[in-house]
């Protein structure tokens, strides 16, 4: 028997609003598959499944309110049948009384989602944009497939509605979720500034050779297909990490568990307010157009509240850029149970001695907050020290074999 609970999204998640289910009983599974909708203070989150099976039972309905780790749903696994799948749970059961029915945890009702009407197919972005307007899905026409609310719907709703409440419901509920989710992020990072003996080293590294080469590779390609300078940028921190691994992975149970992957989190501020740090899975292993590409569509989703579990459960290092707000550095607080996190400031002209002279050259700042449990100042060093050469060689960025090519032989 397959057990479906509750993924933890994040350090500062502890519940989440199931909004809707993808399946029902007797469907059969793929690992990977969007099973669920559900709603943190962050966004709407579409929440995957890894493990092939048919669905049994869903235990949680939408509109309940449950904290992380609840049993949603019960499966069986491919080529395991009801009986002995009841046979293999009877002693955990009896054995692990908590673990067994869903009424042992009782869920808290959401407010606004417990009518029948919530079990209606909302997208994701038509859901944030009705919370932003202040609407309810549950209550608007839906000319998708099978009935499903989109996101045109809505905004046909709002330009229907009369406009003064219309307002005033939208602004208090575009408030309302500002003040969830800051509650939010103070909690996860009060903890952290609590529980995490914080370091904090930074390195001024010239964009020249960067920038001479982004602007030879992007002439004469679309706008859409043209690269940022962020997407050398994060893709030199996937490869820098390979001298410094201590810092790419997560610290739990009183030790560091380094991962195997790079999967970047990326700070994206939504137009709300706030700020979530979806991943960018295996950064170090792609070619700087894929990169780009994932990251458009990466903000886009999350600023229309359109994100995966996957993306929200598993980043190993943070990389915020807060280049185009004009600050010169960012020191961020590390988000638990990760170890390190990296920023990047704005791209500006500054006096810059090259080949004994004074010239006016391009330069970021880089920053680095890590965490003194798994790593050091000197190491620290080291990985700002391999970012800025990296960031020399900007072609070497975009070929696949570097991403595949061994740490240096040496670490000192």
């Amino acid at each position: 028997m397959i057990r479906f609970e509750l993924p933890s999204l994040g350090a500062d998640m502890d519940e989440a609003t199931l909004l809707e289910w993808r399946v029902e009983p007797g469907d059969t599974v793929k690992r990977g598959q969007v099973v669920a909708v559900v709603d943190t203070s962050k966004a709407a989150v579409d929440v995957e499944i890894w493990h092939d099976g048919v669905v049994t039972e869903l235990l949680v309905q939408p509109g309940q309110t449950v904290p992380v780790g609840t049993l949603l749903a019960t499966l069986l696994a491919p080529g395991e049948s009801p009986t002995t799948a009841t046979a293999a749970t009877a002693p955990t059961q009896r054995t692990k009384p908590t673990a067994a029915p869903i009424e042992a945890a009782p869920a808290r009702q959401a407010p606004a989602a417990a009518a029948p009407a919530s079990r209606r197919a909302v997208s994701p972005a038509a859901r944030q944009r009705a919370r932003e307007l202040g609407l309810d899905p549950a209550r608007l026409h839906g000319s998708g497939m099978q009935g499903s609310v989109t996101l045109a719907d809505v905004e046909a709703a709002a330009r229907a509605a009369p406009a003064a409440p219309a307002g005033a419901m939208a602004a208090s509920a575009v408030a309302d979720r500002a003040l969830e989710m800051r509650k939010a992020i103070a909690a996860a990072m009060s903890r952290s500034k609590r529980e995490i003996p914080h370091y904090y080293l930074s390195e001024t590294i010239p964009m020249a050779s960067a920038l001479a080469w982004l602007q030879q590779r992007n002439q004469g390609l679309p706008v859409t297909e043209r690269l940022l300078p962020a997407v050398l940028m994060l893709k030199a921190v996937a490869l820098a990490l390979r001298r410094t691994p201590e810092l790419n992975g997560f610290h739990r149970d009183g030790r560091f568990q380094p991962a195997a992957g790079v999967h970047a989190g990326v700070a994206i501020s939504l137009r709300g307010g706030g700020l979530v740090a979806p991943a960018i899975h295996d950064v170090g292993d792609k070619a700087l157009g894929t990169l780009m590409r994932e990251l458009a569509d990466l903000v886009k989703r999350a600023r229309a509240g359109s994100l995966r579990s996957s993306e929200m459960s598993d980043p190993t290092i943070t990389v915020t850029n807060l280049g185009d707000q004009g600050v010169e550095q960012v020191f961020g607080v590390i988000y638990p149970p990760q170890v390190a996190l990296v920023g990047f400031g704005t791209l500006a002209e500054r006096p810059w001695v090259r080949d004994g002279k004074v010239q006016a050259l391009p330069v970021v700042c880089a920053t680095l907050a890590a965490d003194h449990r798994a790593s050091d100042g000197h190491r620290g060093a080291l990985f700002l020290a391999e970012l800025r050469d990296l960031l020399q060689q900007p072609q070497a960025l975009d070929d696949p074999t570097a991403a595949k090519a061994p740490p240096p032989m040496n670490a000192s």
